[in-house]
Order: structure tokens, then C-alpha cells, then sequence
């Protein structure tokens, strides 16, 4: 099984972290190709940053489905693009997000997610209602910005388990969701620590791929995501652009 894990922003060193994270829950058979967007933002942390990024990584999905990938995961915790390249693939795509907050959901009741830059904060309240969870899902900032992650010498980290801390006494939360990619190694080491179930996106958008694959299910093509001949715009014939 050959899985498509597609960074949309340009940081190669988040990718590389977040193919570690895959790798280490992928069953031996499932072969995690890694891919960094050759084109958008270098970090994704509000709507702009996701328009940006959207075209860049549809055409990283592209090229992983005719590579010959079973299923692709959006390494993004915003979602990005995700309706747009469900529409387009005839493989499954997973995003962060969704796959996060079904999984929270089979292990606990009150769930905390905690994302990065104050920007992010209502893009992710926003999917958690999409998603049917906003009775028992709250979202808290730590005020970092995605790329501060990459830093060791910045406070992100610290003020990341400060937030968690607050989720348990303020929020009563009985599961903490990472909401960012850029935090993916940390999940296991602030399981150990604050005693709960810390769950990141990519380890459970790994497995669900793995389970659709087996499953042999995919997006449906019917009703919003089914995938008309395109139209022609900008000049270019039908067919032929992106």
C-alpha cells in the first residue's frame, strides 16, 4: 500500500517530521511517500495561506495518483483543499483535521483541540462544526506561529503544554488533539506526560487511510463530489490547464 502524505506548505523540514510520525504508526506493508509542495506558503495559518496553497497541492495529488498512490493525506491540520482534491482523486484523501476528531471521538467524550497562531483559532472552530463536534469539541491558541515549531529555542512547546494544562482544569477535557502538522512528534512524550489521550492527525489519518484502502472505499463520486470535464477559463482549452 503506497500512501501520499502531501505537505502544502514549502517547509521541507515539517514534512520530514510528519513522514516520521507516519511512518512509525504505518503497518510493515504500507509504504509512506512524503511529498513538499513545490509551490505556496511556507506555513499555513488562516484562509489566505490555504487559498495560496490549494493549487500546489493539487498538483502534488495529482502526480502521486498517476505515481501509482493508493490513498493521499493533506499534511495540514486546516483541511486545506480537502473538498476540492476528494473531488478530483479517484484514491482516498484524508485531511488532518476530520481524521483527528473522528478518532478523539471513540475515546472520549470532551475534547481539546490545540492549534497554533491566534489566526488559526476560527478556521479550526469552524471544521469542528463542520464536522457534527461542536457540542463536545473546544479550540485553544497558543499564540506561536506554525513556524516556531521548528525552532527549539522558541517558547512553543512550553507554551503548547501550558495550553494543554488549561484544557484539563478549565475544559474538563478527557482528550487533547494536536491542531497542527508541525506538532507530530510530540504526541507520544504529552500522552506520557499529562496522563491522557493526546491525538495527532497524521497517525490517524495514517491508519484510516489504511483502512479504507483495505476496505477498498473511496470518496463518492456522486452528488458534491462528483468531477465534471473541466470548464475551460483563463484562456486555456477544456482539458488542458492546471
Amino acid at each position: 500500500m503506497r500512501i501520499a502524505l502531501i505537505n502544502p506548505n514549502t517547509t521541507a523540514s515539517m514534512t520530514r517530521k510528519m513522514a516520521s510520525a507516519a511512518v512509525a504508526v504505518a503497518a510493515p506493508s504500507s509504504e509512506i511517500v512524503a511529498i513538499t509542495a513545490a509551490t505556496g506558503p511556507a506555513s499555513i495559518e488562516g484562509y489566505y495561506d490555504e487559498a495560496l496553497a490549494v493549487p500546489g497541492l493539487l498538483a502534488e495529488l495529482r502526480k502521486s495518483e498517476a505515481a501509482g498512490a493508493d490513498a493521499a493525506i493533506i499534511g495540514c491540520f486546516d483541511d486545506t483543499g480537502l473538498d476540492a482534491a476528494r473531488a478530483m482523486a479517484g484514491i482516498p484523501v484524508l485531511g488532518l483535521c476530520e481524521s483527528a476528531l473522528s478518532l478523539a471521538s471513540l475515546v472520549a467524550k470532551r475534547i481539546t483541540i490545540v492549534t497554533t497562531d491566534l489566526r488559526a483559532r476560527v478556521p479550526v472552530e469552524e471544521l469542528v462544526g463542520r464536522y457534527g463536534m461542536a457540542g463536545k469539541v473546544r479550540v485553544r491558541a497558543t499564540g506561536s506561529p506554525v513556524l516556531a515549531l521548528e525552532d527549539p529555542r522558541s517558547p512553543a512547546v512550553s507554551r503548547l503544554k501550558a495550553e494543554i494544562a488549561l484544557a484539563l482544569e478549565a475544559d474538563h477535557a478527557e482528550a487533547i488533539v494536536l491542531g497542527c502538522a508541525g506538532m507530530a512528534d510530540l504526541a507520544q512524550s504529552l500522552l506520557q506526560e499529562f496522563g491522557v489521550p493526546v491525538i495527532d492527525g497524521v497517525g490517524a489519518a495514517v491508519k484510516q487511510a489504511e483502512a479504507l484502502v483495505t476496505l477498498r472505499l473511496t470518496t463518492s463520486k456522486r452528488g458534491a463530489y462528483s468531477f465534471p470535464a473541466p470548464k475551460a477559463f483563463r484562456g486555456y482549452p477544456a482539458g488542458q490547464h492546471g
